[in-house]
């Protein structure tokens, strides 16, 4: 639970510039990455010093706009194991002064709690994702402040591990730019002749895409009208999993129906072109994409996955169908291709829905209050 601290005191404590350094060693831009940039933008623009250590070469350099350029720093970001990147971004820490180091990739715990060791900076960490961690992650518990769970599913996965204390974890759901999704055209039918299902996100197993597929085999065979589109890449080293998934879409005799268009850059404008979007995971630790889906005002049905059923209120903000259960997740399509009066309604529940739980503001605000609690040295 979030306990907040006495008005007042919250004043008073974030009134000031906080100094605040973002560490992530990630070289591609995922779920995990994209809160980082949207937190780190939205601090700077309160007026805290927001400073980033980013891989050489990292894609997220580009995305934090808000903050100066000299405040962002490039090392190798390996292991904590690499003693020169931990004594130059020690030195970094000192040198600016920095109260708030935040770790948001598990490789980076350890190297955050490293350089926080020689400093008075304190260490927060988010984690975003269900696998258990590291036992060696207990070596980090003793100089991490307070921990941030993306979700009830994330902080309950935590404490089974018994890693951190349960009083130093806090669940702080992703919030997003509400605003830059929340235009909205009535149908992708005006531009393409068919009603569009869409679904987003990296080209893994765990997403279920291949269920996806299946799904659309069975809804495709009983009209013509619409098409389905796979909006994401593939990480894996010999892109195996797209491979896959083509093979797939060519058994089904689905290359007219079905299409994988790669990464798009502007979700918000992809996002504009779908009448549903479908989450066919078998896991998800929030479900990033289908809050997107909300607040662009697309109906969605997600399977049983432990994010998407701490989103959506079944059949007020969207649907749910048992994981791995195509014939249901086929049915719920069909039914709401079906019912345009059904889509909206849920399409409007939904829209209100993610700017009333899910905004970029509520979240920057919760998160400020964590740093402000630890910097006062308020313990768990």
């Amino acid at each position: 639970m979030f306990t907040e601290l006495p008005s007042l005191t919250l004043r008073l404590l974030t009134r000031w510039s906080m100094r605040i350094l973002q560490i992530c060693s990630a070289r591609e831009i995922g779920g995990g990455e994209r809160h980082l940039a949207d937190l780190a933008n939205e601090l700077a623009k309160h007026g805290h010093e927001v400073f980033a250590a980013l891989s050489p070469g990292s894609p997220l350099r580009t995305e934090l706009l808000e903050l100066n350029s000299a405040n962002v720093i490039e090392l190798p970001m390996r292991n904590a194991l690499n003693l020169s990147t931990a004594m130059k971004l020690s030195r970094f820490v000192r040198d600016n002064k920095i109260e708030i180091v935040h770790a948001h990739v598990a490789r980076d715990y350890p190297l955050a709690a490293l350089v926080t060791g020689r400093s008075k900076a304190r260490l927060v960490l988010t984690r975003h994702v269900l696998f258990p961690m590291n036992p060696i992650h207990k070596l980090t518990s003793r100089r991490t402040a307070r921990v941030i769970a993306v979700s009830q599913a994330v902080a309950d996965a935590l404490r089974e591990q018994r890693i951190f204390d349960d009083k130093k974890i806090v669940v702080i759901q992703n919030g997003i730019d509400v605003d830059r999704f929340a235009k909205r055209r009535e149908s992708a039918r005006q531009e393409s002749g068919k009603l569009r299902v869409g679904t987003i996100g990296h080209l893994a197993p765990i997403k279920g895409f291949d269920d996806f597929i299946r799904t659309a085999a069975i809804v495709c065979g009983g009209r013509d009208d619409v098409e389905f589109i796979i909006v994401g890449e593939d990480k894996s080293n010999a892109r195996e999993n797209r491979r896959a998934l083509e093979s797939l879409i060519n058994e089904l005799n689905l290359n007219q129906r079905v299409k994988l268009t790669g990464w798009v850059d502007d979700i918000a404008a992809i996002l504009q072109t779908f009448d549903l979007f479908v989450s066919s995971a078998r896991a998800e630790p929030f479900g990033l994409s289908i809050v997107e889906a909300m607040a662009a005002g697309v109906p969605v049905i997600a399977t049983t996955s432990e994010g998407a059923r701490e989103i959506i209120e079944p059949n007020q903000t969207g649907m749910l169908a048992p994981i791995g259960d195509i014939e249901a997740m086929a049915k719920a399509i069909t039914s709401l291709l079906n019912n345009a009066s059904e889509r909206q309604r849920l399409s409007q529940n939904a829209a209100d829905t993610a700017r009333r739980r899910f905004s970029l503001q509520q979240m920057v605000a919760k998160t400020e209050q964590v740093y402000a609690e630890v910097i006062a040295g308020q313990s768990a």
